[in-house]
């Protein structure tokens, strides 16, 4: 019997990447799928200086999530003059 098994056989594909300009912290968006079964989730990584935080979500998660991010934005008095609007 091998002493360990690799049971966290993914591939993770990169999606985007930006810094928030308020506070400094890095996020990155990655495709990841999972070799055993082929489950697909968005990974978001966001760092902090050293510190890490990591979600993986599901895409109906994924859905809400952006769909309220983007209301909220939306909402905002300068939406229409920020990048990518």
């Amino acid at each position: 019997h091998p002493a360990t098994t690799d049971r966290t056989a993914m591939q993770i594909t990169p999606l985007d990447k930006f810094a928030v300009p308020l506070g400094g912290q890095a996020i990155e968006l990655q495709d990841v799928v999972h070799d055993a079964g082929g489950m697909r989730l968005l990974r978001i990584r966001i760092r902090e200086r050293t510190r890490f935080t990591i979600f993986d979500v599901d895409p109906a998660t994924a859905r809400q999530w952006g769909a309220a991010m983007l209301r909220w934005a939306d909402a905002q008095p300068h939406a229409a003059s920020e990048p990518g609007a």
